[in-house]
């Protein structure tokens, strides 16, 4: 066998290795991506009931109900669309109407979303960058403004925040 073949077979090897090393990584990685969608996005594409997704947006007004064993509904909507959220357990405690919430969960069938993780914004100005993409795609977005959202949509009870003195006082 020449040194030449001995090189072609042994790049071939290890690119073979290579290949299969990728498609394993692959593999193992698809159960857990989960991809971002904003009410939109669930009313104009045809998504598969019990496909894990997020869904992000605001809280809509009016919508949040508590139920027993910490059982939640509310919807999330980008303005354009809303889809309805169920959450059993303990919200943030940031998480109210009007406000930027990021959803975890499964979309079921009849366009109910089960969530299964609930993120709210963390302080008054910030908003989930998706969320102010979604927003910015249908021009809902507005630079310095409170929540940075267009008018239309409530703005935040950051009055409320502020009585409550600095956080390293609560």
């Amino acid at each position: 066998m020449t040194r030449k073949s001995r090189r072609l077979i042994l790049i071939a090897a290890c690119g073979s290795v290579l290949a299969l090393a990728v498609g394993l990584i692959l593999f193992a990685m698809s159960g857990s991506i989960v991809f971002f969608r904003s009410p939109t996005d669930i009313a104009l594409q045809s998504i598969a009931p019990g496909t894990r997704l997020r869904l992000g947006g605001l809280v809509k007004d009016g919508s949040l109900k508590r139920g027993p064993d910490q059982t939640v509904d509310f919807a999330v909507t980008d303005t354009n669309a809303t889809v309805d959220v169920q959450y059993k357990g303990l919200l943030p405690d940031l998480f109210r109407e009007g406000q930027g919430v990021v959803a975890e969960g499964v979309l079921e069938p009849g366009g109910q979303f089960r969530a299964d993780t609930v993120l709210a914004k963390h302080d008054e100005s910030y908003m989930p960058r998706e969320v102010a993409d979604a927003l910015k795609a249908q021009g809902r977005w507005q630079e310095g403004g409170p929540n940075k959202v267009a008018p239309a949509v409530k703005p935040s009870a950051a009055a409320a925040d502020s009585t409550l003195g600095p956080r390293s006082e609560r």
